[in-house]
């Protein structure tokens, strides 16, 4: 992730260049992005070390939340870019400029190799953690505005149409703003202890009656995860009066770890009457 926000920052000191040079919007568009890209990579980068800390008497989870803060903070700026994005192509579209399509399809290209490099890079991640998630959202982003500039820069140089490079630009920042939707609504999901998606409470207790011998009824079942990765659940079980504790306890926690890939539960035995 390193060497990816190394090439992310270099190539984008590049194509800020390139768009003042050719005066395009889609390469301006897409440096302004990189510039982010190269934010959440190092952020990114930096919450991964973070993560590895371990845990202390004040952070008895550890630090694996401070990726899902970055991954929200993430989402933000992906949204203050695409409305920059279609702010500024709305104005370029009621006031056209000339583009020097011949320097902007070179650096688009060299952008896209970058990007392609980079995204290699990020795909061999955890692609279920949501701060890795953020920054392929980011450079899928560049990828984007990458092939968008290429585009436009082929049809100013063919067709002499310079309205191709900011409706092309609004166009990436739109697919931009449905990723960072999805990427803010998930993070926020985890920061507000939501529940997971592959969670369902109703499920789990229907689960543990049919498989734990003893358990009479359960309730009070709260679910919600540290990371997408880091699921937790706690739990009231109710047991007939002559059963042991401790094997239903233990029984319990072992389903939950085969069947929902819940490796922290806390179970509160009680004997039932």
């Amino acid at each position: 992730m390193g060497l990816a926000a190394l090439l992310t920052g270099i190539f984008m000191i590049v194509e800020v260049a390139g768009g003042l040079i050719s005066g395009s919007l889609a390469l301006l568009a897409d440096a302004g992005h990189m510039m982010t890209d190269f934010a959440a990579l190092a952020m990114a980068w930096g919450a991964f070390k973070i993560a590895q800390r371990p845990a202390n008497w004040r952070h008895t989870f550890g630090y694996d939340r401070v990726s899902i803060l970055v991954a929200f903070v993430n989402g933000l700026t992906l949204f203050g870019v695409a409305v920059w994005i279609i702010w500024e192509g709305i104005h370029r579209f009621l006031e056209p400029t000339d583009v020097l399509a011949g320097p902007m399809l070179w650096v688009a290209i060299a952008g896209l190799i970058v990007n392609l490099i980079v995204f290699w890079v990020l795909m061999g991640a955890d692609q279920h953690n949501l701060n890795i998630r953020g920054a392929v959202l980011h450079v899928l982003g560049d990828l984007l505005g990458s092939v968008a500039a290429i585009a436009a820069a082929v049809i100013i140089l063919t067709t002499g149409w310079v309205l191709a490079d900011p409706i092309l630009s609004i166009l990436v920042a739109v697919l931009i703003l449905r990723s960072a939707w999805a990427l803010v609504k998930d993070s926020a999901h985890v920061l507000l202890q939501g529940a997971p998606s592959n969670l369902d409470r109703r499920e789990i207790e229907t689960d543990l009656l049919m498989n734990v011998p003893d358990l009479l009824r359960v309730d009070h079942i709260h679910a919600w995860a540290v990371t997408p990765e880091r699921p937790i659940v706690t739990l009231n079980a109710y047991i007939a009066p002559s059963a042991r504790v401790e094997p239903v306890a233990q029984a319990i926690k072992a389903r939950l770890a085969e069947k929902f890939d819940i490796d922290h539960a806390t179970v509160d035995v009680m004997r039932e009457g």
